[in-house]
């Protein structure tokens, strides 16, 4: 695995626009919208792809043949040599053949994981874990009569202003996802619901293209189940409609609320794929 220089970026795009999944993060790297890495197997004329985002994604398509990136592929998944500093959640393109090599890398890491004498603890945070991402297609009828049913009238809903931008908290926060606040004024979108004097749920735009927009949404621990997430989510699908966007959501199956909520805003389960949680 060689690391591509990032003025040559754009030699990933067209082979990024074969697959058929959804890969607005990928895109998000090699167009500088936000910070990452990009692996291929040759500098100059590259075949294969491995694209990771800091947040923590990464997406590999292109050739499955080559055996030299593949066994550095197997280091990279493994961090035999170090080189990954954080956890990391890897997708593959369904059509390029790649899912019968990583699941055999994960099956042998994890066998040799439990021949070792490990605590449990140990052990855990070591293992790789096969989980399900899953694609959506949005409904907008769907959404229409959810809005008339369950959006609260009462909600303080306010557009971002880029106030408090490195300091804003949670898993999903547009700071992971954009370079600065400017650069999210510029470029993004986002609404934050306030109640009771606190921020109490925000959806804003994790990527963004001329045809689409993914959703990010970060809800307060004290301010779940409320309807509250649903309402931010409106504020931002409500704009998507309004500018011409096409709002996309993706998620774990595993991530049951995130699950839910999308499946009430309109989001039909478009297809699944497995989802690589890399140590």
């Amino acid at each position: 695995m060689l690391k591509l220089d990032r003025r040559y970026y754009d030699l990933a795009l067209p082979p990024l626009g074969q697959v058929k999944i959804n890969t607005l993060f990928a895109e998000a790297v090699l167009k500088g919208q936000t910070t990452g890495y990009v692996y291929v197997d040759c500098v100059q004329s590259p075949r294969t792809f491995y694209v990771t985002h800091e947040y923590g994604m990464s997406l590999i398509y292109g050739d499955s043949g080559n055996e030299e990136f593949n066994r550095g592929l197997k280091e990279y998944m493994t961090n035999e040599t170090g080189r990954r500093a954080s956890a990391e959640w890897l997708q593959a393109d369904p059509a390029g053949g790649w899912e019968p090599l990583l699941e055999a890398v994960v099956k042998e890491h994890n066998a040799q994981l439990d021949q070792e004498d490990l605590q449990p603890e140990a052990a855990g945070r070591r293992r790789m874990y096969t989980h399900t991402r899953v694609n959506f297609t949005f409904d907008a009828e769907v959404y229409r009569e959810a809005r008339k049913q369950w959006f609260r009238q009462d909600a303080d809903i306010r557009l971002m202003n880029g106030e408090g931008f490195g300091e804003q908290t949670g898993l999903v926060i547009p700071r992971y996802f954009w370079r600065d606040a400017e650069h999210f004024l510029n470029s993004g979108v986002g609404y934050t619901l306030r109640w009771e004097g606190e921020d109490a749920s925000s959806a804003f735009s994790a990527y963004r293209t001329a045809e689409q927009l993914e959703i990010g949404i970060e809800s307060a621990a004290a301010h779940r189940g409320k309807g509250f997430a649903f309402s931010v989510c409106c504020a931002l699908i409500d704009y998507c409609l309004e500018q011409g966007l096409e709002p996309v959501w993706g998620c774990r199956m595993e991530n049951a609320g995130s699950y839910r909520l999308a499946q009430k805003l309109g989001f039909k389960p478009l297809r699944t794929i497995p989802y690589y949680r890399l140590p």
